[in-house]
């Protein structure tokens, strides 16, 4: 089945560009567009798309709000920013908020594709630019306990952007043990998101390095 995809953008040639990449793929398929947050919101409620595109900057409701909503509501529906702002705190409050990829509007085509079926899979994609600004905004817990064994191999996993599905079938354990051992590497690492542990796991050694991109 095709990639159910939402654009969300208050830019009329943002959202007709979007459009025409998205109608060349067979395997990506447009249901609707929004052109403010709060209508973002509504449309993703109303409509259940596997993706949303998200602009993190737009009028009534921003892009950031936007992506904690449906986020809290529609846990299923996985958010990517796709965004000109590239700063430090804007990268790190949208992984905060939920987006599971952070791109640029002028990333290469190949790469938006990548990071759309990235995310419909539960896999993080991040550009290298974003995942660069989100290193420097990682910090160290103040006072980290000690992982387990077995919530090493999560974390492990984490960091090659593997989906709590993925892990549970490469552990031979349930979903809901992997999430379980998910929330407390979270709380473990004082980290906001999957993205904020692997990175802190990365950069620390915790886990060597991943041989997918984060």
């Amino acid at each position: 089945m095709p990639i159910r995809v939402l654009v969300a953008d208050d830019h009329k040639v943002v959202r007709l560009g979007l459009r025409t990449f998205l109608s060349l793929d067979a395997e990506l398929d447009l249901v609707g567009e929004a052109s403010d947050g709060r209508e973002a919101v509504e449309m993703a409620g109303r409509l259940k798309p596997d993706v949303v595109l998200m602009d993190l900057v737009m009028p009534e409701m921003d892009g950031l709000a936007a992506t904690v909503a449906i986020r809290r509501d529609y846990p299923e529906i996985e958010v990517i920013a796709l965004t000109s702002v590239l700063e430090g705190a804007s990268v790190a409050d949208a992984v905060r908020a939920g987006a599971i990829g952070y791109l640029l509007k002028n990333a290469a085509p190949e790469d938006l594709h990548r990071a759309i079926r990235a995310a419909a899979a539960g896999q993080v994609f991040l550009s290298p630019e974003a995942a660069a600004q989100l290193v420097r905004q990682v910090k160290a817990p103040e006072s980290p306990q000690a992982l387990t064994p077995r919530e090493i191999d999560v974390l492990r996993l984490l960091t090659l952007g593997r989906s709590n599905k993925q892990i549970a079938r490469d552990l031979h354990v349930g979903v809901e043990t992997v999430k379980t051992h998910v929330r407390n590497i979270l709380g473990k690492l004082q980290a906001a998101s999957r993205t904020q542990a692997a990175l802190h796991a990365i950069r620390t050694g915790l886990v060597s390095s991943a041989k997918e991109p984060v």
